[in-house]
């Protein structure tokens, strides 16, 4: 896979343009609102019913498994209420919204939030895995396989017919490996063995010291588990492997090669549940690890080219939260 066929999807400010002559109308009729909430941030954009960008807001974790759902609901209507803010427009009911919200899966989380969504954002909602949000901003023709890499992981994919399926996002203690959580702890525990004695030499040790401005490993226990630290948090540690393994060391590099063998069997078992059989699967990559870490990213396409080069177009997704307006925009229709 050639790195010239990725296409790349960054700085977009609009879905579509206005039909020349036609008279611009925002009122709530004609606004739709797309939300994405991950595990970091949540971001909002209002838009009107030509995709045209009028505002756009951000605010905290909106993952009703980290947060609880009433913090998850504070937190969505706060990205919008400064989406609202930046377009210089009152905030009011619109006419759709999409919400794309990392951890919501089950039929009844998404009713929960669907209902209150509707009762509190606009009349026409719809709550959905953050994965398939990514994938209505990277696949113009809304089939393939979306891949998320922050502090979590996911792979959620939709067969042309419409079957969709996903692998991963099991959340911080059982699974979401390959994200930047994932990563960061596997760096806390190779950088312990190493303090014990019990395991190889590795500059990590020194950087999260660095990092967290300790004195020795044995501060580490009590930033870890009484400082309040949240997955995110510990996320943060990430670059920092990234950077070290960049530099040589040899733990560093085997840590980036278990964490994209990982997301590469995450893609790899959505495309086999949706059984597809195209030569070129459209693949829309995202999250903070991915999206920051280029070196990690040609690492992942490499290791999918070795496997069969079945990912074809690759698009890289600055904004997943454009899929969600887009997906707005067919509610409001």
């Amino acid at each position: 896979m050639s790195f010239r066929a990725k296409r790349e999807i960054s700085n977009q400010t609009e879905i579509s343009r206005r039909p020349k002559g036609a008279p611009r109308n925002d009122t709530a009729s004609q606004l739709v609102i797309g939300v994405d909430g991950g595990g970091t941030h949540t971001r909002a954009r209002l838009a009107n019913a030509y995709g045209e960008m009028l505002g756009s807001g951000e605010a905290g974790i909106a993952n009703p498994h980290a947060n609880g759902y009433p913090a998850a609901q504070t937190e969505i209507l706060a990205a919008i209420q400064r989406a609202f803010d930046d377009a210089h427009i009152e905030k009011q009911m619109v006419a759709a919204v999409c919400l794309g919200i990392g951890g919501v899966d089950r039929v009844d989380e998404r009713a929960r939030l669907t209902e209150w969504a509707q009762q509190t954002i606009a009349p026409s909602a719809r709550v959905m895995n953050d994965g398939e949000i990514v994938l209505a901003a990277g696949s113009t023709d809304n089939w393939g396989v979306a891949l998320i890499a922050g502090t979590g992981s996911i792979a959620w994919g939709k067969s042309r017919d419409g079957r969709v399926a996903r692998a991963g996002g099991w959340g911080y203690l059982i699974g979401d490996e390959g994200s930047g959580f994932d990563l960061a702890r596997e760096a806390l525990r190779a950088a312990t063995h190493f303090a014990d004695g019990r395991g190889a030499a590795t500059h990590l040790l020194d950087v999260i010291l660095d990092h967290w401005k300790l004195e020795s490993a044995a501060e580490i226990v009590p930033q870890v588990y009484r400082s309040g630290l949240k997955p995110a948090d510990i996320a943060k540690l990430a670059p920092l492997v990234i950077q070290v393994a960049e530099q040589g060391d040899a733990v560093a590099q085997e840590l980036i090669k278990r964490g994209v063998n990982a997301l590469a069997d995450t893609v790899e078992a959505v495309a086999k549940q949706l059984e597809f059989r195209e030569e070129k699967i459209p693949l829309a990559l995202t999250g903070g690890l991915l999206l920051n870490a280029e070196s990690l990213r040609a690492k992942l396409l490499e290791e999918l080219k070795t496997r069969g080069d079945h990912f074809s177009p690759i698009a890289i997704v600055q904004e997943p939260v454009l899929g969600a307006v887009r997906l707005a925009m067919s509610l409001g229709s």
